[in-house]
């Protein structure tokens, strides 16, 4: 993982290549949790759901319009839960191993991971208030 992530807090631009097992990115700048949301690739998906809060991966792709209604609320969540959850955006035109590998047959799919193991998984767009208690859930699994 290389991305910048921007912190909500201070809106300093952060380089995270790597965050240690069981933490989450913070920001260089003011130490506050850096909102956690980017790309996943096949390549990248093992070390992708390993994190110290609950993996939310969409799968996903450009043309979907559904698609489309769930990238903002993703968005929202990861701006308003920094240090609280990591959302991983797989598109699956480009990387079609990992949809195969968990039978994602329509999308969007929101699967949800805690401590590296698929608990949850969501099929179509769902309102985020509901998405936010599921995470809240995964997070009291602790």
């Amino acid at each position: 993982m290389s991305d910048i992530l921007t912190c909500a807090k201070c809106d300093a631009k952060n380089r995270v290549t790597t965050t240690p097992a069981g933490q989450v990115p913070v920001c260089a700048r003011c130490g506050s949790p850096l909102p956690w949301l980017h790309d996943g690739t096949d390549a990248t998906f093992d070390s992708d759901i390993q994190a110290g809060v609950p993996v939310i991966v969409d799968f996903w792709a450009e043309w979907c319009g559904p698609c489309r209604i769930m990238g903002p609320i993703l968005e929202q969540i990861a701006q308003e839960m920094p240090g609280k959850v990591r959302i991983v955006k797989v598109n699956v035109d480009e990387n079609p191993r990992t949809p195969a590998l968990f039978g994602v047959q329509g999308i969007p799919t929101l699967v949800m991971f805690r401590g590296g193991e698929q608990v949850d998984e969501i099929v179509g767009v769902v309102q985020k208030p509901l998405l936010v208690e599921r995470i809240k859930h995964l997070q009291a699994l602790g």
